[in-house]
């Protein structure tokens, strides 16, 4: 199965974090499928890949609980019907 999540980057106390689709069995600084956008809670920034997104929630990808909320503030769901199950 296939989760979007978190990876943690950046230096100590400056953490930025990459939105990845990666492996459920794979450690969160493990071998990612691939990037899909980046979010840096210290500036509130969100850059994110929609088409490559879209592509693995249409494949059955399960974002988790973190990265669904940064989607959903970011009003990604807006005129989708895609929830968290």
């Amino acid at each position: 199965m296939v989760k979007l999540r978190l990876k943690r980057c950046g230096r100590k106390q400056q953490a930025i974090y990459r939105i990845v689709a990666i492996d459920v069995r794979s450690r969160r600084e493990g071998r990612d499928l691939r990037k899909v956008g980046f979010y840096d809670p210290i500036k509130n920034q969100t850059c994110l890949n929609v088409p490559a997104i879209l592509y693995f929630l249409e494949k059955g990808a399960q974002p988790t609980r973190t990265v669904y909320d940064i989607l959903r503030k970011a009003e990604f769901f807006k005129d989708k019907e895609i929830t968290l199950s």
